[in-house]
């Protein structure tokens, strides 16, 4: 297994691969993180057609003015977690991009909830769309966050 490591990687570089083969390199080390795992300390741990895990602890560094961790750190995960996981479902040649997506916050998250675990599950797969949905759950399985 290689070290964690972070970059970009072209998409005539990524395009070399499946989908799932990229993003299998992302677990095994043998791609590199992008920046934006790096600044909020995500990992994607787990990878295979149509689901990926990532997993995230927020610190103090994260939170909003109210206290909480920032809205926008759920955003990300959830961002992550299903465009991985659509990724996972390209053949070699193709890459994907967000389009929108929907978040419900369930639950506040605090830098004590320790670590957060973004699945991401594709729906459905096609030629021209493809359609997740995320959930962020908290150390005792608690749903934390939803999205579309």
């Amino acid at each position: 297994m290689a070290v964690k490591h972070y970059g970009t990687v072209p998409n005539s570089e990524q395009r070399k691969m499946s989908g799932l083969a990229f993003v299998q390199g992302l677990v095994d080390g043998s791609q590199p993180l992008n920046t934006m795992a790096k600044i909020l300390d995500y990992d994607v741990v787990e990878a295979e057609v149509g689901q990926v895990v990532i997993t995230a602890a927020p610190t103090r560094e994260h939170l909003n003015p109210q206290g909480t961790v920032h809205g926008g750190y759920s955003a990300t995960l959830l961002d992550a977690c299903m465009g991985l996981a659509v990724a996972t479902t390209l053949e070699q040649g193709l890459s994907s991009t967000t389009l929108e997506f929907k978040i419900t916050f369930m639950r506040p998250v605090f830098p004590d909830s320790g670590t957060l675990t973004a699945i991401g599950t594709v729906l459905r797969s096609g030629r021209r769309a493809g359609y997740a949905e995320g959930k962020i759950t908290d150390t005792s399985g608690k749903l934390l966050a939803h999205a579309t």
